[in-house]
């Protein structure tokens, strides 16, 4: 019996260098395939990240409108210079009805005109297909139908 088992493990071999040579041809085609489709889902992912927070921002201009419906302007952080006589803010600020914008320089501008939020200067301007307005301005419902 023990000679029979001795038999047996004298039978037993390793991978030969064919075999190994072709799992690793394999793993290299699925790592070619797979990485590039990787790389288009984080960009994808970046994409409609900026999208977000776009729609977030023209959100907390409606909650800044409802609050203050005299001004019609924000950006991120309000300014004090006045519109005419009046003493409307020329823009209205942001930063209390948002946190954790990632728009680099923060120099989006929010408007409402018409019964529409629209923003400009913001990085989902890069993403939008849909054509923006004469003074560069991308409407909400853009944003929504770059969203679906």
């Amino acid at each position: 019996m023990l000679k029979k088992m001795r038999k047996m493990l004298k039978n037993e071999r390793g991978l030969t260098l064919i075999e190994l040579l072709a799992v690793i041809v394999i793993l290299g085609i699925i790592a070619a395939i797979a990485v590039p489709s990787i790389g288009g889902i984080i960009n994808k992912s970046k994409d409609d990240a900026k999208v977000a927070e776009a729609i977030q921002l023209i959100n907390s201009a409606k909650l800044a409108h409802s609050n203050d419906s005299e001004i019609k302007n924000w950006k991120h952080t309000g300014a004090t210079a006045t519109t005419g006589t009046g003493a409307t803010p020329a823009y209205g600020g942001l930063s209390e009805y948002v946190s954790n914008v990632e728009d680099e320089g923060l120099d989006y501008i929010v408007k409402y005109e018409g019964g529409i939020y629209s923003i400009k200067n913001h990085d989902a301007s890069s993403v939008v297909t849909a054509a923006t307005g004469a003074d560069g301005f991308i409407t909400e419902k853009q944003l929504t139908d770059e969203a679906k």
